[in-house]
């Protein structure tokens, strides 16, 4: 007997909506900042093995990220996450190149055109944190105890987060006399201190971090933006666009939840990961 494809794997109206908003975020981009495109299409030898010089892995990233936000798009949540992670990648990109940790190659600090991308990656995560929790869920519905699984979750919680937390420590120590990092250093504390769901938090620090990994790793190798440590790219890069999606995710949950209780509008069921 065939196996129906998850709940999760749904085209909606929604999904109409987010694509073609991130099709003209896209065109916007281009448009705006056409300069910056017209350098980056001349390397490309089009008289020539043109597919010799595309950048694959940029086109493999645009489209993952595509296919992945139009899956069981709800406007009703999608609208929390674009607005906590379009502000949320501002700070942080704030934060990253007022202290040189990182810079652009235009030199902006921070540089607009990059934080569309904060939302959409955002999103991108969120599918992919449900993807997840449903495979596990299912996983776990084969256990004979519950607890257990729990239990395991909530040390690889731990031990995940308590590490991430040190390596944070010594990959932004030459920033600590900055107001921006001190600030970082106690959110991401009150954050680790104060879990919701290790499970999903646990889920969601995974998703953020895989697509992360390739997102440094184009953005690195590419030069587009580099760290002060000239890896490409540093491991902490990388965690840090896990520990970013949980925060995001955390933030939307506590507005959300503001926003309902100010009566402004009718409560929601709560989804898998959305405990308060």
């Amino acid at each position: 007997m065939m196996r129906k494809l998850p709940p999760l794997i749904r085209w909606t109206r929604a999904s109409t909506v987010l694509l073609s908003s991130f099709l003209l975020i896209v065109g916007l981009i281009i448009y705006v900042w056409w300069p910056l495109a017209q350098e980056y299409l001349a390397v490309i030898d089009w008289h020539g093995p043109w597919w010799l010089y595309m950048d694959w892995l940029l086109i493999g990233i645009f489209l993952f990220m595509s296919l992945t936000i139009v899956a069981r798009a709800d406007l009703r949540t999608d609208g929390w996450i674009v607005l906590v992670a379009t502000v949320g990648g501002l700070v942080i990109e704030a934060w990253g190149t007022q202290t040189n940790l990182w810079f652009y190659y235009t030199n902006e600090r921070p540089p607009f055109w990059i934080i569309p991308a904060w939302p959409i990656a955002t999103l991108s995560i969120d599918r992919i944190t449900r993807t997840l929790n449903y495979g596990v869920g299912r996983l776990q519905s084969s256990f004979r105890s519950q607890v257990t699984s729990d239990h395991v979750f909530k040390i690889l919680y731990w031990l995940t987060f308590i590490s991430f937390y040190a390596l944070m420590l010594i990959f932004i120590a030459p920033t600590f006399v900055k107001p921006y990092t001190i600030l970082a250093l106690l959110f991401c504390a009150l954050l680790i201190l104060t879990p919701t769901n290790y499970r999903y938090a646990f889920l969601v620090f995974i998703a953020g971090t895989g697509l992360g990994y390739f997102l440094e790793l184009w953005g690195t190798t590419r030069e587009c933006w580099t760290y002060y440590t000239y890896q490409t790219p540093p491991l902490f890069a990388v965690l840090a666009h896990g520990m970013a999606a949980v925060a995001f995710w955390r933030t939307g949950l506590i507005l959300k939840m503001l926003w309902e209780r100010f009566g402004f509008s009718k409560p929601q069921p709560l989804e898998a990961g959305e405990e308060t």
